[in-house]
This record gives structure tokens, C-alpha cells and sequence, in this order.
């Protein structure tokens, strides 16, 4: 798909989110420029949003559907590497806050609430904003969008308590969401990991290169789908459970539900969920490389490929220690990325899945909602008046 021309992709109805695959690692080098442009910019506003707190200031990640998986893929890394004698590092989907806001939200909180928007015009994602300035007594916005002209951008530009960061090449104009949300997991990881920005740098370099090479390598990735599978399954541990949702998203966003999909963690993929596999599924684990969580990743990976019971059982996994001696995707040469890092170029791979199974399938992945019911922006949601 990568190397096919535009015409021929434009008549299978791909161009557009093979493009929009295809270039992530240059947006990675964008997205740090970006974040380097605004790094004195967002050091004022999370000063002033400390002010409010006493103790430590909770950061809510929101978003809706693929834009909720970047709070879930980030959180739990910047739990193990962010300041967390300043920050509390909470994942909360749009959805979540907006229909049950007493259940999510503690007004007593003082709040920055980091909302992750594509295009920023989702009813929930202005809807958020509005019941977290009605619920929660202190509180500042922080905006991570793709959209200029998006409402959310719009609407916060004359706000004295929120800041917008803006990511518009990573707008994705496909259906699913691909650049936007590895830009958006990018942006947030850099704004809060304590690491040095020479050491940023460097990591965004690494996993722009490792983003090239799943495009180099597409070959490999097709061959996982050659046989006649009609179920994929996303493992993950720690900051890749959250990845593990989003990439079984892709697989069902872009076959329009003719493949079914499930995602778990490692460990708790045992719990029942297991009973998902047979032998017409493709199992894939995304490997951690934290040597701790990194064996409960060999583990399942172990377990399921010894017991047969899947058709592929497949490890995305680095070349930094022990590795699966199985089928894989295996990215070898490369000092070990931090999983906040690591999530980007694991990503391609699995959208490289998505985008080649949605051909497969029979379904355009530029227009996959053949009957229009699912939307690139989300349509029909009521908001219902909230009160505090």
C-alpha cells in the first residue's frame, strides 16, 4: 500500500489513510518543534495552574473514542515518570464526564483538564469543558487539538484559563484517527516527562526512524494477514493497554465490524477475555521494554502460541533484551525506547494491520461506514443541561 501509486489507491478508496499512515514520523519532528515553540508558553500556564493547589494538581486526560486512548496510552507512563510530587495524572473519557460528571469529577479539585480533539467540533468535547468550569471550583484548560478551526480552539482563544496547542498537519482528513492521535500521545508525553529535551529529542528521532521502518516493512506486517482469520485480539501491559484499545479500534473502525475484535491487558487477558481465541484469530502483543512487565508479556505471548489455539500469535516487540522466539515484528538496532516513545512506532504497525485488512475485507479505509451511520465527527448527540 505504501509504495502503490495515488491513482490506484484513490480507486480502492485508500489514499487518503495510507497518506495519512505513511507520514507520522515527519509529523514527529513536527509535533516537537511544536512543543518546543510553546515550552515556555505551557511552563507559564502549568505555574499558574499550580498556584491553585496546595498539594498536588490533578491532570485529567479527556477525549472521546481514539482521543480518549491517548490519555490512557500517556497516563500511566507519566505516573512512572512524570513529577507526581506536582501532578496526579488521571485518564477520564469526554463521554464519561459529560453523562456522569458527579461520578469522574471532584470539585474540591483543583483541575487542569487536558483535552485531547482531533477537530475539536465533537459535542463532548466542548460539552466537557463547559460541565468542568460548571463543577469543578478551580480550574484550567489545556487543549491539545488538530484543528484551527475546530470550536474548541475557537472557543478557548480569548480564555484567560485555558492554552491551545495546535497540531493542524496532523488533522487527519481519513475516518479513523491516525496521526492525530500519535501526535497528540506525543505532545502530552513531552509536555509532562521530566527527562531532559536533548533526551526528548533524541527518543522522537529514534521512533521517527522505527516509523520509516514499518513503512519499509510493510511486507512483513501483510504477511500475518495472509490466511483466512476472522478475529484480532490487542494485548498490552501498562501504557500499552491503553494502545492495545486504540489498535483494536483501527481494526474495526476501517472493516466496518466484519473482523471482530477484542483487547486486554497481558495479565488480565487469562480473566475470561481468552475465550475470544480461536483458530481463526490473530493474537497481537505489544511488548514492553521495562525488563519487570516485560516477562508478563513473554508469558501470555508463551502460553498462547504453545497452546496452538490462535492462528498467529504475534509480538511487536524491540530488540532490547529478552525477546519472543516466535512470530514477530521486531525492530532490532535501536537503543530502548521508554513506552511514551515506543507506543508511536508500535502504532504504525498496527494501523499498517488495519489499513491492509480493511482491503482485504473488501471495505474502502478513506469511507469505511458504508451505510454513513458512524461519522468522522461524531453527529446526533443530545446534551442535556447540567447543573451543578
Amino acid at each position: 500500500m505504501f509504495q502503490t501509486d495515488v491513482e490506484t489507491l484513490t480507486k480502492m478508496g485508500a489514499q487518503i489513510t495510507t497518506a495519512e499512515i505513511k507520514q507520522q514520523p515527519e509529523l514527529w519532528r513536527d509535533a516537537l518543534d511544536i512543543y518546543k515553540d510553546n515550552l515556555e508558553g505551557v511552563e507559564k500556564f502549568l505555574a499558574e495552574a499550580r498556584a491553585m493547589a496546595e498539594g498536588r494538581l490533578t491532570v485529567l486526560f479527556a477525549g472521546a473514542g481514539t482521543s480518549d486512548y491517548v490519555g490512557d496510552t500517556c497516563a500511566p507512563y507519566l505516573r512512572a515518570v512524570g513529577d507526581t510530587s506536582l501532578y496526579e495524572f488521571k485518564p477520564v473519557a469526554t463521554t464519561d464526564i459529560v453523562s456522569a460528571p458527579r461520578d469522574f469529577l471532584r470539585p474540591d479539585e483543583p483541575t487542569v483538564v487536558v483535552s485531547f480533539a482531533r477537530s475539536g467540533n465533537s459535542p463532548e468535547s466542548l460539552a466537557a469543558v463547559n460541565v468542568c468550569r460548571q463543577y469543578i471550583k478551580n480550574v484550567k484548560f489545556l487543549n491539545i487539538t488538530c484543528a484551527p478551526e475546530g470550536r474548541l480552539a475557537v472557543e478557548s482563544a480569548d480564555d484567560p484559563d485555558a492554552y491551545t496547542i495546535l497540531i493542524p498537519r496532523a488533522n487527519d482528513k481519513g475516518f479513523a484517527m491516525t496521526g492525530s492521535y500519535s501526535c497528540m500521545e506525543l505532545i502530552a508525553t513531552l509536555i509532562f516527562d521530566q527527562a531532559s529535551l536533548e533526551q526528548k529529542s533524541a527518543w522522537v528521532e529514534q521512533a521517527a526512524k522505527m516509523g520509516e521502518e514499518v513503512i519499509e516493512r510493510e511486507d512483513e506486517v501483510a504477511a500475518f494477514l495472509a490466511g483466512d482469520f476472522q478475529r484480532v485480539t490487542y494485548l498490552g501491559s501498562g501504557a500499552f493497554g491503553g494502545l492495545a484499545q486504540e489498535a483494536q479500534l483501527k481494526i474495526l473502525e476501517l472493516a466496518h465490524g466484519l473482523v471482530a475484535t477484542s483487547y486486554d491487558t497481558c495479565m488480565g487477558y487469562r480473566h475470561g477475555p481468552k475465550s475470544f481465541v480461536d483458530d481463526k484469530t490473530l493474537v497481537f502483543v505489544f511488548v514492553n521494554n521495562d525488563d519487570y512487565t516485560r516477562q508478563y508479556d513473554l508469558d501470555i505471548l508463551n502460553e498462547i502460541g504453545g497452546d496452538g489455539i490462535a492462528q498467529h500469535t504475534i509480538a511487536v516487540q524491540q530488540d532490547c533484551g529478552t525477546t519472543y522466539e516466535g512470530e514477530a515484528f521486531t525492530f532490532e538496532g535501536y537503543d530502548g525506547l521508554p513506552e511514551g516513545y515506543l507506543a508511536l512506532p508500535f502504532v504504525m504497525v498496527a494501523q499498517t494491520v488495519s489499513l491492509l485488512n480493511s482491503v482485504r475485507v473488501g471495505n474502502t479505509p478513506d469511507t469505511p461506514s458504508p451505510t454513513g451511520t458512524v461519522n468522522r465527527v461524531v453527529k446526533g448527540v443530545t446534551i442535556h443541561p447540567f447543573e451543578a
